[in-house]
């Protein structure tokens, strides 16, 4: 069977240059390279691509469908608090999950939600 070997999201921002800086100086991803309407950023083995779409409807006006990434992490504590100190938006605050997750969510310039969360106990499956 053919393996995935690494996940890259695709993103329609509304303005490229702000969406790359709040990636670049609020998360922490570091630039790949850009093109013409595009962003290439990662950080780890998450990989971002920023695709400028000035007319597309903000992820903002889509509570219901905003999400678009759960990134597994390590020490989702300090992570918390490297982007608390940011200043970034927290959509949910850092916390222990019943479903055996550390967890916390932030907002994006463009409404997008993103959940980073730290796997607590080794009995669990890792595809949680």
């Amino acid at each position: 069977m053919s393996e995935v070997t690494k996940s890259t999201f695709v993103l329609a921002v509304n303005d490229l240059a702000a969406s790359r800086r709040f990636y670049l100086d609020k998360l922490g991803f570091a630039e790949d390279f850009s093109v013409d309407g595009w962003a290439f950023l990662s950080r780890g083995a998450c990989q971002l691509r920023l695709g400028h779409c000035p007319d597309a409807t903000p992820m903002s006006r889509c509570a219901d469908h905003s999400w678009v990434a759960y990134l597994h992490v390590r020490d989702a504590a300090a992570l918390y608090a490297e982007v608390v100190g940011n200043g970034v938006e927290i959509w949910h605050a850092l916390a222990d999950k019943p479903w055996g997750m550390r967890e916390f969510a932030v907002v994006t310039p463009d409404g997008h939600r993103i959940v980073f969360g730290e796997r607590l106990t080794s009995e669990l499956d890792a595809t949680i």
